[in-house]
């Protein structure tokens, strides 16, 4: 079990521990010290603002009326258990692909535990311009678009294992 964790991609499952200790933290702190809809401002630009997100990304299906919580939660469990089952199939010579699903996992479990023990999700960054503030968001959030944006970057930069096929075949002629 332990050769597991260092020969597979679950080698990187601190930075999905790390991920929702970070999460929970941020988020008692917010509840331990702000009241609901209470905003703080820090910069020109950034408030903390503490909301109850009752769905997903951008407050979708936020007043579907209840159904949503379970189905958002049934995803992420689903799409956690698809990250550890691919996490322990991946091979120790990858390293970005495991990190950027480590994160992704990290900040699907922080949100799954909101859902399941709060019926919702904490929000509380909330980034501005003028009057225009980008919807709220929180720690487990900004772990899923840190994955999501090393999965994109990984699928530009690196090179199919047909093309390094290709190169070597060539390089061998």
């Amino acid at each position: 079990m332990v050769n597991l964790f260092r020969t597979t991609g679950l080698r990187f499952l601190w930075i999905s521990a790390i991920t929702v200790v970070l999460d929970l933290w941020s988020k008692y702190a917010v509840m331990d010290n702000m009241e609901l809809y209470e905003s703080i401002q820090v910069t020109a630009f950034f408030n903390l603002t503490y909301v109850h997100n009752y769905g997903a990304a951008f407050s979708f299906l936020h007043g579907a009326g209840g159904w949503q919580r379970w189905f958002f939660t049934a995803i992420a469990v689903t799409v956690c258990v698809v990250i550890l089952w691919w996490l322990k199939q991946t091979p120790r010579q990858q390293k970005l692909l495991p990190v950027a699903f480590s994160f992704i996992l990290g900040g699907a479990l922080g949100n799954v535990y909101d859902r399941i023990n709060h019926g919702y999700v904490v929000d509380f960054l909330d980034f501005y311009v003028n009057t225009w503030h980008w919807p709220a968001f929180n720690i487990a959030d900004s772990a899923i678009f840190i994955g999501a944006a090393l999965l994109i970057w990984d699928m530009l930069t690196s090179k199919s294992d047909d093309t390094l096929a290709k190169k070597r075949t060539h390089a061998n002629r």
